[in-house]
């Protein structure tokens, strides 16, 4: 079975190559494609990482790894896909046309598959007005927007702004727009399983379960607690077509994670969770 991973990250510098390093892995496009060749995923869509030069625009962020990514010329490997990701912490200064414009540059092209909200890390919550254009844009284009739910990393996130819950008014707003919750909300799953019930717009991707390089068995005893509440409430969502394959890379091994996810749902649904979801939630995939 060909795999799609729906949450990556692709860039470049220090900070994601210690990343890498911490779960025994290097971060280059070589290494990526050697280890999705061997566990056999097909394609992987990158969250934004690399901001825009000009201050008076919010543009759109986009993977870095292999160089400067302008419309047009894509300059990524085949296999990365990519979210252009909205600088929320720019908006109120920005020139709001200019910026909808250079979205819409990258939207047009078959490798932008969605954008990217960095709630929790941007301190504006993901229902605040001044997003509202952006899932117009979204809806426009039929593509999904994909909101950071959950944790953030480090210290400078405000967790408030990514509760799954603000993502209920969302989903109201804007129905014909997919809303995907990254990282099932974590630590808020039951609030997380709710919204995703309540509203047929919203799915979930399973990035960022954990991280690191670890044994499954370790992980699987270990976290027994964890892991247990995260079936329970899968399954009271009864819907497993709801749940997206997404690793977080490079925050974990490719190899171990797609293993993780195999263990903690049921074989019957992986062709969905590992591949049939994500085409129909990233139509342009």
């Amino acid at each position: 079975m060909n795999i799609i991973d729906v949450h990556i990250h692709f860039g470049a510098g220090e900070g994601f190559d210690r990343v890498a390093e911490a779960s025994g892995q290097t971060n280059s496009p070589e290494f990526l494609a050697q280890a999705f060749a061997a566990c056999k995923v097909e394609k992987a869509i990158a969250m934004g990482t690399r901001r825009g030069d000009n201050p008076a625009i919010c543009s759109p962020q986009t993977p870095d790894l292999s160089g400067k990514l302008e419309p047009g010329h894509y300059n990524q490997p085949d296999f990365i896909a990519y979210c252009c990701g909205v600088d929320s912490s720019a908006l109120p200064e920005c020139d709001l046309e200019a910026s909808l414009a250079e979205f819409e540059c990258h939207l047009r092209t078959p490798q932008c598959v969605g954008i990217k909200m960095y709630t929790g890390y941007n301190h504006l919550y993901p229902n605040d007005r001044i997003h509202y254009p952006f899932y117009e844009l979204a809806q426009a284009y039929d593509v999904p927007v994909v909101l950071h739910t959950g944790d953030t990393a480090g210290t400078r996130g405000l967790v408030k702004y990514s509760h799954p819950l603000a993502i209920d008014e969302l989903a109201m707003a804007f129905p014909d727009v997919r809303f995907v919750m990254a990282h099932y909300g974590n630590p808020w799953i039951v609030d997380a399983t709710e919204v995703a019930i309540k509203n047929p717009n919203v799915f979930i991707d399973l990035s960022g379960l954990a991280a690191g390089d670890f044994s499954l068995d370790g992980f699987f005893e270990d976290y027994r607690g964890y892991v247990e509440h995260l079936r329970t409430w899968m399954a009271y969502l009864s819907d497993y077509g709801k749940f997206m394959y997404g690793s977080d890379w490079p925050l974990v091994r490719i190899d171990t994670y797609i293993e993780l996810i195999r263990r903690l749902t049921p074989e019957k649904y992986h062709p969905q969770i590992f591949h049939e979801n994500a085409r129909r939630v990233f139509t342009k995939l």
